[in-house]
């Protein structure tokens, strides 16, 4: 974009004297991207956990106050791809991996543990995160996606003290068969296997029934061409088994935050009540499952009004 003669850029990424477009307006000028390009300006890097090595992405300044994004079953770190540079923008380090088995960290997996096991478990990606979060030498503020969202809140019940705050999106909101107020296929989840739901699942992200850009698709099937089978199915059986984590979240005391799109998986109304048993801030984008990718000027705003919320707390 050319600029006036003499014009500066500010802090918000437009130039001096012109008011900045609200994150609505920004979201809704969102265009396509490549997604296994990672974005301009991060750092790939490897993380030894206990399940294996790790891949992961980074961007900012690592002495800053660090952000960890958790991505979901059958996700990746490339999923935050538009949601880090701004994050990373108003000075935050932001760093997310691969979970255990998922893409280029496929090769993690439960028969790399001392001693070794034969199935992906919730102690799996919880030692994993914990190991992460161990790297950075400070506490950070954590935002689970999906499954991810289960991980996170695991991680910040086993040490708090890592944890700055807790963001939760797209999270499962209900303990125990976390399918069962899934629209359609809610119904049937208590007659199927989980190896029978990752089997159905999977089937509908191939087949795309969620509409999402062919941009976006092509990014999906090389993603799962790499993808350990076993760590979906191993997934599932953990989805099907969410813990009840509810009131050990509310006594949580930092600055708790649950986003969702508001045609969700889950529905809103479950996700509503969710947050108001532990205690967090609700959030609502329009888009579905995946607000860091349709609304991610939006998702990081309130991401960065969590985080100076827990500054006003410290202070």
């Amino acid at each position: 974009m050319a600029l006036p003669d003499g014009a500066d850029w500010n802090a918000d990424g437009v130039p001096s004297g012109t008011a900045p477009l609200p994150a609505a307006v920004l979201d809704a000028q969102l265009g396509q991207i490549d997604w296994s390009v990672p974005p301009a300006g991060s750092r790939p890097l490897l993380i030894k956990a206990p399940s294996g090595v790790l891949a992961g992405l980074s961007m900012g300044d690592p002495g800053s106050p660090a952000v960890v994004l958790v991505p979901g079953v059958m996700g990746s770190k490339e999923d935050f791809s538009l949601l880090m540079p701004l994050l990373a923008a108003r000075g935050y380090y932001v760093l997310s991996c691969d979970l255990a088995g998922q893409y280029q960290s496929a090769a993690a997996g439960p028969e790399n543990l001392t001693p070794a096991r034969s199935r992906y478990d919730y102690e799996l990606f919880l030692q994993d995160l914990l190991a992460i979060l161990e790297t950075l030498g400070q506490p950070a503020h954590v935002l689970g996606y999906s499954f991810g969202g289960v991980v996170a809140e695991l991680g910040l019940l086993r040490n708090p003290a890592l944890f700055r705050s807790l963001a939760l999106m797209s999270a499962p909101p209900e303990p125990g068969l976390a399918f069962r107020s899934v629209s359609v296929v809610g119904r049937f989840s208590p007659l199927v296997s989980g190896r029978v739901s990752a089997g159905l699942i999977s089937w509908g992200v191939r087949m795309n029934f969620a509409r999402v850009p062919a941009e976006r698709m092509r990014f999906v099937h090389q993603r799962f061409a790499i993808t350990r089978s076993q760590s979906v199915r191993d997934i599932m059986v953990l989805m099907r088994h969410v813990p009840d984590l509810r009131a050990r979240l509310a006594r949580a005391g930092l600055p708790k935050l649950v986003a969702v799109g508001e045609r969700d998986v889950w529905p809103n109304r479950i996700h509503a009540a969710f947050a108001s048993a532990i205690g967090a801030r609700l959030t609502v984008y329009r888009g579905g499952h995946s607000p860091c990718e349709n609304a991610p000027n939006q998702l990081a705003r309130d991401l960065l009004a969590l985080y100076a919320e827990t500054e006003e707390r410290s202070g």
